[in-house]
């Protein structure tokens, strides 16, 4: 069970669990503060007419509305109405309050078969490096079974190459140790994390065994720790590398009819131990100066930040006030979706990354999204089309007139 997909306020420095930045980033790409996806479906509230009586009522559509509108059509609700209005936010605030209970018993569920997944995750981190071979049993798929009988074929054929290259070259060919360069495909396959991914990360990555999901001990402040584990390599010298999520579930005093699940507060990374030479996160430039008196030229060496996925260990911290700019905001969304994609996808499904099936059910989700936020332009473009349409009856109507005036 996974949280309740989240929203990204621009005021604050929280985002809630799942994909938050990538509605950020559209909200940037277009230019405003709010796409269409973040408020789906309209809703509708009772205005009070200081004109009519005080039982007449209307009902007026609130989509499109902003905030100042509710608390102006709450300022027009007679005094008696609005002090009940006011018991109904107290008894939301209550409810608020228990989700916050049930997604922090969510979390003890996820450590708890935390631990019942772990043995499996073990053996598929020995089947990848080669520690253990599988036994033909646990080989055994079910599509293998519907293509036996093509693959027999194929198998005498390949028996009869292996045969006759065999005979022209006496080496045997060497079978490679368990999956090579596993976690390396996923991430060059993944467009999450390719973006993040250099060319001189990718011998790194090579050594990279597996990635690990840690949850917090109970009585613990809630967050999960990315556990990224190499074998031994000539780039660095720690063996496993660390990424910490910290999150909260519970109602903001502020704005309690915000909450909507867990959010990520703050995250921590690790130092890196690289080898003298090796480090990928920095690069050495040179630069000429000019003595201004003596008009001499000398050649300095400066390190300087580089591109590399090896940042993702260094994210940007979090203020105390909590304040950013939009960049690092936008930054820091990103690095909580990424955090969380590994943490929901990645370690889970890796096989099914590996393949490129998982990639398959992500790009109907993404298709579905897309197909959502389109009906929903679509609809706003049937709307201009009908008051346009409005707008030329009422021309129409006119011009009879004005002739029968000439």
């Amino acid at each position: 069970m996974s949280p309740p997909g989240p929203s990204t306020n621009r005021n604050r420095a929280l985002w809630r669990v799942p994909v938050a930045a990538s509605r950020y980033k559209k909200r940037r790409e277009k230019g405003g503060q709010h796409d269409s996806a973040d408020f789906k479906g309209g809703s509708c509230h009772v205005v009070m007419d200081a004109n009519k009586g005080k039982g007449d009522q209307g009902i007026q559509s609130s989509e499109g509305q902003g905030p100042d509108s509710f608390h102006n059509m709450e300022s027009l609700l007679p005094k008696a109405v609005k002090r009940r209005v006011h018991a109904l936010k107290r008894l939301q605030v209550q409810c608020a309050n228990i989700e916050a209970k049930f997604y922090e018993e969510v979390h003890e569920l996820e450590r708890k078969y935390a631990v019942l997944y772990q043995p499996l995750y073990d053996k598929r981190r020995d089947v990848i490096t080669g520690t253990v071979e599988p036994t033909d049993e646990e080989c055994e798929w079910q599509s293998d079974r519907e293509e036996e009988e093509e693959d027999d074929l194929a198998e005498q054929l390949k028996k009869k190459a292996a045969v006759e290259d065999k005979k022209e070259d006496p080496t045997p060919e060497e079978d490679p140790k368990g999956i090579p360069e596993f976690w390396l495909t996923i991430f060059k396959g993944v467009d999450m994390l390719s973006n993040m991914l250099e060319e001189h990360d990718e011998p790194i990555l090579k050594h990279l065994k597996d990635i690990q999901v840690k949850y917090s001990e109970p009585g613990q402040p809630m967050s999960f720790t990315l556990e990224f584990h190499f074998e031994s390599n000539p780039f660095f010298n720690s063996t496993v590398l660390t990424k910490v999520y910290r999150m909260k579930s519970e109602p903001e005093s502020s704005e309690p009819f915000s909450f909507e699940g867990p959010e990520i507060i703050d995250c921590e990374g690790c130092p890196i131990d690289w080898q003298k030479g090796k480090d990928v996160t920095v690069k050495t430039i040179k630069k000429k100066q000019k003595h201004k008196g003596r008009g001499t030229v000398r050649t300095v060496t400066k390190q300087v930040p580089n591109d590399s996925f090896f940042n993702f260990f260094n994210p940007i911290k979090v203020a105390p006030d909590g304040e950013l700019d939009e960049d690092s905001e936008l930054t820091l969304a990103t690095d909580f979706e990424i955090g969380h994609f590994f943490r929901e996808r990645i370690v889970p499904r890796a096989v099914l990354y590996f393949t490129g099936e998982g990639l398959e059910d992500d790009d109907s989700f993404d298709d579905e999204e897309e197909m959502e936020e389109g009906d929903e332009e679509e609809q706003d473009d049937e709307d201009d089309d009908e008051d346009e349409g409005e707008v030329d009856t009422k021309k129409a109507e006119a011009q009879p007139a004005e002739c029968k005036q000439q």
